[in-house]
């Protein structure tokens, strides 16, 4: 049943993304789908979307870590179709390396890919949510990472850690608006971000000693996505078979 509400997905094209798509159209959305460049896949997915669930997506490309690129992109999205009822912050990128021997711009790209974007996704939308004076819903994606650190990945926990104190930070502004902000934050999902080796290390600190499933993310998200979550704002919920 169609609900007459568009979700923007950033990083749709493929993993926790791709699966986030699959489930809200499955629930009715109608979508916003981004990806940076894999423009082919992200067309698939508008196709197969709409054979299964009729479901209107609209396509947007774009670097969520430029900030000029970003507004123009979301402000001719804006003007074409209005502001989305919902958005999800999942674009993001890694590049492990042990700290003494990471590179300045491996730093400088996960920070800016995967914080940035919070401020150049979000920040264009956010009043055009207001203004409608409906109910809506901003979910960003941290992890694991972003709450316990991770060996390796100073830059990719930084970034992540750095979404959870946005995140709550703009939960506050937006809650008498009756649009809610909250924050996923997956432990270790079977994507193609994750190497076997990670995958491995990892495994013996899960209690659930089982990698998690992108469908079991998309399923949490959604559930914050819908109506029975509007009194549910500021909050981080992890989907990480209990590792903390």
């Amino acid at each position: 049943m169609k609900l007459n509400k568009t979700v923007l997905i950033t990083g749709a094209s493929k993993g926790i993304g791709k699966a986030i798509a699959f489930k809200l159209a499955a629930e009715g959305y109608d979508l916003a789908l981004h990806c940076k460049s894999s423009i082919g896949e992200l067309k698939s997915l508008a196709d197969s979307l709409q054979k299964e669930f009729n479901t209107d997506s609209y396509l947007l490309q774009f670097d969520v870590s430029d900030r000029l690129a970003s507004k123009d992109s979301l402000e001719d999205y804006l003007d074409k179709a209005g502001a989305p009822y919902g958005i999800v912050c999942n674009a993001g990128i890694t590049a492990d390396n042990a700290f003494p021997a990471m590179l300045g711009e491996e730093w400088d790209g996960v920070i800016a890919t995967n914080l940035g974007s919070f401020y150049n996704v979000l920040h264009p939308l956010v009043m055009p949510m207001v203004v409608t004076r409906k109910p809506g819903r901003i979910i960003t994606m941290s992890s694991v990472s972003g709450m316990i650190g991770n060996r390796g990945q100073a830059n990719y926990s930084a970034s992540k850690a750095g979404i959870i104190g946005a995140t709550k930070s703009l939960a506050i502004e937006l809650a008498k608006r009756n649009i809610t902000v909250n924050c996923v934050a997956p432990g270790l999902i079977d994507t193609d971000m994750i190497s076997s080796e990670v995958a491995e290390a990892t495994l013996k600190a899960i209690p659930a000693q089982r990698m998690g499933k992108p469908e079991e993310v998309a399923a949490t998200v959604s559930f914050l996505m819908s109506d029975d979550a509007a009194y549910i704002t500021r909050q981080v919920i992890s989907v990480n078979g209990g590792m903390i």
